[in-house]
């Protein structure tokens, strides 16, 4: 699954950490928006999430749901 991939549900701590160890990434202790940064990177996406002013063109991002409601 990709950033640019729906999800329908938020996605837990648990979650996106098994999803960055697929991806070859070390968790770590980084925190929630960290980690989701250095997967959209991982990706070859924006690291953005978090840092939107309530707008955003992606409409179809798995971190959509949970992105507005974050200050990163």
């Amino acid at each position: 699954m990709t950033s640019a991939s729906v999800a329908a549900k938020r996605l837990t701590m648990p979650e996106i950490k098994e999803r960055a160890k697929m991806m070859g990434i070390t968790p770590g202790k980084m925190k929630k928006a960290e980690l989701i940064h250095a997967i959209q990177m991982a990706e070859g996406c924006t690291p953005c999430y978090g840092r939107s002013n309530g707008e955003c063109p992606w409409l179809e991002c798995c971190w959509r749901n949970d992105c507005f409601k974050t200050k990163a």
